[in-house]
C-alpha cells in the first residue's frame, strides 16, 4: 500500500511564531505545544495557571474530579480560555453510560450507546445532540464519543456496552448519526479508539493488550472508522499492540499503525489525538513517549493526570503543534454547525420514545475514570 509522507517533516520546520517585539508582547501569537492535559480539581490553581500561561498546551482534558456542579464548572471551563484562547479544546469523555464526567443530580444521564443498536438514526442523533449541547453550555466543546470499536463476545468488558454492536456497518451507522448529533450542538467529537480495541483481551488503562488477529479480522475493526473517516471529527488511539501490522509497537507509537492503515488503509486525514500517555499499557515517562507518538504521526499527546510535576515535565519537552495539525484542527471546528432552532424537549420526546427505559438505566461502574492527583 501507498505511504503517505511523513507529517514528522512539518513538524520540525522553525517555528511560526514572529520575533517578539517590545511594543506588545501580549499581542504576540504563539503557536501552541502539541499536547492535551489534565488539571488537579474543581478550581484552576495559581500554580496550574501560571504553567498553562508559560507552556501554553493546545487545550485541556477535565475528569469527575474537576467536574462539581454547573457554576463551577462554566467558572473552570471560562478561566481556562482566559489564559489559552477562546478557541482552545477542552474534552471531555462524556459517551452516556458507564462513561460520563456530567453526571446527575446536575446532568441528565445519557443511555450507553448499546442500548441504540437498531434504532432508527433519528432518535440516535437527537440524544447525541442533547448530549453535545449539554458539555457545549458548560463550555466543554470537544466530546470524545462516539466509540466506534466493534463488540466482541468474549472480549475484556473495557469496551462492552461502549460499543454499539458486533456488526461493523451498524457501528458506523450510529456512529454517523452521533457525529452529526455532536457536531449539530456546536461540539468537535473524537472516535475512539482507533484502528480498533474491541477485539483486546485486556484493559489498556492497566496493562498492553495485544491482537493476534489476522488482516481478515482486522479489516473487520477498522470498517466503522473507514467509513466515517471524513466525516470531520478528531480520533483517539488505541493503545494497543496488533500482531499483524506492528509486532513490536501499539498503534499509538507505531508509524507503520498511524501512516500506513489509519492515515493509509482507512483514509483519517482528521486530527488524531493520542489516549492518555499515563495508562499503564504504555511503558516509558510520559515525556518519551510524546515524543515517539508525535514522531509516530499523532498530531497531539493527551496526558491526564492532572499532576502538575509530571504536567510541567511533558509540556517543556513537547514540541509546537505541526502546520498540517493546525490544519486538521481548522477544519474540524468548521464541521460545527450551532444549536439553534431546535427544541430539546421535542428531541427527548424522539428519543425516550425509541428507547423506553433503556435512557434511565443506571449505568455501573466506569473502565475510564482517572483518580483525584
Amino acid at each position: 500500500m501507498s505511504r503517505p509522507p511523513s507529517p514528522s517533516a512539518s513538524r520540525r520546520a522553525p517555528s511560526r511564531c514572529p520575533a517578539p517585539s517590545s511594543a506588545d508582547p501580549a499581542a504576540i501569537p504563539v503557536t501552541p505545544r502539541a499536547a492535551i492535559v489534565g488539571l488537579s480539581g474543581p478550581v484552576l490553581t495559581p500554580e496550574e495557571a501560571a504553567l498553562l500561561r508559560a507552556e501554553r498546551p493546545l487545550g485541556v482534558i477535565l475528569f469527575a474530579r474537576n467536574v462539581a456542579a454547573p457554576t463551577q464548572l462554566r467558572a473552570l471551563t471560562a478561566a481556562i480560555r482566559e489564559i489559552l484562547g477562546a478557541e482552545a479544546p477542552i474534552l471531555v469523555d462524556q459517551e452516556g453510560g458507564r462513561v460520563a464526567r456530567l453526571k446527575p443530580p446536575h446532568w441528565e444521564r445519557f443511555p450507553a450507546a448499546a442500548a441504540f443498536e437498531g434504532m432508527p438514526e433519528p432518535a440516535i442523533r437527537a440524544n447525541a445532540l442533547l448530549l453535545g449541547a449539554t458539555c457545549v453550555a458548560e463550555g466543554l466543546d470537544v466530546v470524545c464519543a462516539p466509540v466506534l470499536d466493534l463488540r466482541i463476545p468474549g472480549a475484556h468488558g473495557v469496551i462492552g456496552d461502549r460499543a454499539y454492536a458486533a456488526d461493523p456497518a451498524e457501528i458506523a451507522r450510529c456512529g454517523a448519526a452521533v457525529i452529526a448529533g455532536l457536531q449539530a450542538a456546536g461540539a468537535i467529537p473524537v472516535i475512539k479508539h482507533i484502528p480498533g480495541h474491541g477485539r483486546s483481551m485486556a484493559d489498556s488503562h492497566h496493562e498492553l493488550p495485544r491482537v493476534g488477529a489476522g488482516l481478515a479480522e482486522l479489516a473487520q475493526d477498522i470498517a466503522p472508522f473507514r467509513a466515517l473517516a471524513a466525516s470531520g471529527a478528531w480520533a483517539m488511539t488505541a493503545h494497543v499492540l496488533y500482531e499483524a501490522w506492528d509486532a513490536s509497537r501499539p498503534a499509538t507509537i507505531s508509524a507503520r499503525v498511524i501512516n500506513d492503515i489509519i492515515r493509509g488503509e482507512i483514509g483519517f486525514d482528521g486530527v488524531i489525538v493520542t489516549d492518555d500517555l499515563a495508562m499503564g499499557a504504555l511503558q516509558g515517562t510520559s515525556n518519551d513517549l510524546a515524543g515517539a507518538a508525535l514522531e509516530a504521526g499523532c498530531d497531539v499527546v493527551l496526558h491526564c493526570t492532572g499532576r502538575l510535576a509530571e504536567t510541567a515535565a511533558l509540556l517543556s519537552a513537547c514540541p509546537r503543534l505541526s502546520v498540517r495539525a493546525e490544519e486538521r484542527l481548522a477544519a474540524a471546528r468548521a464541521a460545527r454547525d450551532a444549536f439553534r432552532d431546535r427544541e430539546p424537549a421535542a428531541l427527548r420526546s424522539l428519543r425516550d420514545a425509541t428507547l423506553g427505559a433503556a435512557s434511565g438505566a443506571a449505568a455501573g461502574d466506569d473502565p475510564t475514570a482517572r483518580p483525584a492527583a
